[in-house]
């Protein structure tokens, strides 16, 4: 548990701060996070900082925040910085190690998840081990190991019915789900709603696609996101892992989880009750919100989101998800089902299949029929260990290199 006297000075409503460490400082969700931590008043303070590659934004950063810790997750990219301008009393952890450690520390509250991937899934579980709030933006932990964690909650659950929640999601989907879900009790959910945008080929003829570009692919309508995520929009595996994460996150059945493509982007997400209410989370396409208000919860309190102008005209459409134009749903849906080794392998046959398509030695209407192949060759397990796990993640992107290169 966290060592109260190293707690820094009260914020300026008399609180002390939140500790949090940003896991992914560098990224589009880090960034974001960053900017909230500076519009808090004083009421957040960021402790830890962490990027892999991108280390001269890290120590940026570092100089403008003053974290204790500074985290580099390449140990090449870290060997080969120069760190003369890192803070005086920033101290500099490298590799996945050094993120275990800074995840797990005495001077963190709050672990902002935010690294892409499954290189996040070892820090994010570190956290959760040591105790503390997890805000997760790396929706892989659950996509992966899922069945493991929540088994963790569970059992703390049934230790301390009344602990507060300890694992907050940042995704603006899951974020508007959990929020809706506050207006009943959770066995009186009857259906979740995910809303997607329906990327940059909603209306594209599906004869078209498999001549998709890479510049093509990456102009999403309406979202500022990496290059891994903006694809995986593209391709809608970005909602099929969301249906994963869903399942394991609210602990409910695939069968009760919906996608509806809502190009507007304004309702993150819905739920339905048991007497036909339907509750919405609705909101600018800003990640700020979901952010603070994984941060900051149970407090709702003022920040630097984008407000919607209720005084000009709101158009709300809603269509069905297309199975058969964007096919890696099905997947989604399957996975969430079986649970087990499943979401490990699709995980890492997509991350390596979307970076071949990156490259220019995949084309866009193949990621998907590549991660099916894999994922319907694997060996599945019911119940893997984190190691199996790993193991299969390291399997399934071998896979992936050789069919592409077959």
């Amino acid at each position: 548990m966290a060592d109260r006297s190293k707690t820094p000075a009260p914020s300026a409503d008399g609180e002390p701060p939140r500790r949090v460490a940003v896991l992914g400082s560098s990224g589009s969700i880090g960034r974001n996070t960053i900017e909230v931590i500076r519009a808090s008043g004083g009421r957040l303070k960021a402790t830890v900082l962490s990027a892999h590659s991108r280390l001269d934004q890290l120590i940026e950063q570092a100089e403008l925040l003053k974290p204790k810790f500074v985290v580099a997750s390449d140990e090449q990219a870290a060997a080969e910085q120069s760190w003369k301008k890192l803070p005086k009393g920033t101290e500099l952890l490298v590799g996945p190690k050094g993120l275990e450690q800074a995840a797990s520390c005495d001077e963190v509250d709050v672990v902002l998840a935010a690294i892409v991937g499954a290189a996040g899934v070892r820090s994010t579980l570190a956290a959760l081990k040591a105790g503390k709030t997890v805000a997760l933006a790396n929706k892989e932990t659950l996509v992966t190991a899922g069945p493991l964690v929540r088994k963790m909650l569970d059992a703390e659950r049934k230790k301390n019915p009344a602990a507060p929640e300890r694992l907050l999601p940042v995704d603006s989907e899951h974020s508007a789900v959990f929020q809706s879900m506050a207006c009943g009790r959770r066995d009186e959910v009857e259906k979740i709603f995910l809303t997607a945008s329906g990327g940059p080929f909603r209306t594209w003829a599906r004869e078209h696609l498999a001549q998709v570009t890479v510049d093509e692919a990456l102009a999403h309508p309406t979202w500022d996101m990496g290059p891994k995520i903006t694809i995986d929009s593209a391709t809608m595996m970005n909602k099929a892992l969301e249906v994963i994460e869903a399942r394991w996150l609210f602990d409910t059945p695939a069968e009760r989880i919906q996608v509806l493509i809502h190009p507007q982007s304004i309702i993150h997400s819905m739920v339905e009750f048991v007497d036909g209410s339907v509750v919405a989370q609705l909101g600018r396409p800003d990640m700020k919100l979901p952010i603070q208000y994984a941060l900051d919860y149970p407090r709702r309190l003022a920040g630097p989101a984008e407000r919607l102008d209720w005084t000009r005209m709101h158009e709300l459409r809603f269509e069905p998800a297309d199975f058969d134009r964007f096919p890696a749903l099905a997947l989604g849906f399957e996975v969430a089902r079986q649970g087990g080794t499943s979401g490990a392998v699709l995980n890492a046959a997509n991350e390596a299949a979307v970076q071949s398509f990156l490259e220019g030695d995949l084309h866009f209407t193949e990621i998907v029929p590549a991660c099916r192949s894999i994922l319907e060759a694997h060996d599945y397990e019911a119940n893997p260990t984190l190691q199996r796990l790993e193991e299969l993640d390291l399997w399934a992107r071998e896979e992936i290199h050789s069919w592409v290169c077959a």
